[in-house]
């Protein structure tokens, strides 16, 4: 008899707690200025939004890979994902939470947090 290992997928977890641990996945490939947006009470179509910014485009790109990893290991596909090729503005889809992967130069123009204004800021856990 073979005992496998229990994988929790992200599909079992929180909005919240799939956000947190994309954070921390892309903290961990240091990238800059990361937010988490909670746009629950504004927003029909995601409860999160995970903002970050990267050094270069293929630091863009670098951090894209690992929050895909990360998201893999925990067995769920991504539904979109935009932009990798050029690596200005990454946009990762997870149903629930949307990561916004920025070339630091990109970010300011395109402006998210301004737009999203109204949504909290949630802190990002060290769990």
């Amino acid at each position: 008899m073979t005992i496998r290992p229990v994988h929790t997928s992200l599909e079992d977890i929180s909005s919240l707690k799939k956000a947190q641990l994309l954070s921390r996945a892309a903290l961990a490939k240091k990238a800059e200025d990361l937010v988490i947006l909670d746009v629950r009470e504004i927003s029909s179509f995601a409860d999160y939004f995970v903002i970050m910014s990267g050094r270069s485009t293929r630091h863009v790109q670098g951090l894209a890979e690992a929050v895909g990893q990360t998201v893999r290991q925990k067995r769920l596909n991504a539904n979109n994902c935009e932009g990798l090729s050029e690596g200005h503005w990454v946009l990762l889809d997870y149903d629930d939470v949307i990561v916004h992967i920025f070339y630091h130069e990109s970010r300011g123009f395109y402006d998210l947090e301004g737009l999203w204004h109204d949504a909290p800021r949630v802190e990002v856990d060290s769990e």
